[in-house]
Formats: C-alpha cells, structure tokens, sequence
C-alpha cells in the first residue's frame, strides 16, 4: 500500500473533517493571541476525540508540517517535540497534554 493511499484512509477518518476543519489552522487575517489560544483550545478538543490522531500526529512529525494543529499539537509543539526526540517520531501517548 503507498504511503499516499495510506494517508488517505485515516484522513477520511479525522474528527477534524467537515465544517470546522478551518479552526485547525490561523485564518488569512491578523489574530489576537486570544483568539489564537481560543481557536487552538477548540482544535485540540476535536482531537482528543479523533480515532486517528496518532496518525495524524506521526504523519504531520514525518513530513514536519509547518503549519496548523496537526495530531492534538501546534507547530511549535511539534517543533519542541522533534527537537526533544532528536528528530525522533513520538506516539501520540507520550506527548498527550
């Protein structure tokens, strides 16, 4: 199985699909870092809820997706958790907030 048709059958999966896929990155605009916390906090509840949120989080790590929540974590989570792991991909088990 490609690693692209893989990724399309959990993407199918994710809780963050449908109309509020769009609180899962900053919008085109300027934003309070109210509203980002606020937009992040909504974003990262759908995704303790996600059945796919470890492949999620190890696809965004593999391809160090520089933008939006991404497996329940932000870019700079992502970041600190890579340079933490030493390039590592972690489980989202050991990274759960």
């Amino acid at each position: 199985m490609s690693s692209q048709h893989s990724f399309d059958l959990w993407q199918h999966l994710a809780a963050c699909r449908g109309p509020s896929q769009e609180i899962f990155f900053p919008p085109g605009r300027l934003e309070r870092r109210s509203e980002k916390r606020s937009r992040e906090q909504r974003a990262k509840e759908i995704c303790r809820s996600c059945a796919v949120q470890q492949d999620c989080l190890s696809y965004a790590l593999a391809i160090r997706e520089q933008h939006g929540i991404w497996g329940g974590l932000t870019e700079n989570e992502r970041r600190d958790l890579l340079n933490r792991d030493d390039g590592r991909v972690a489980t989202v088990t050991s990274v759960r907030r």
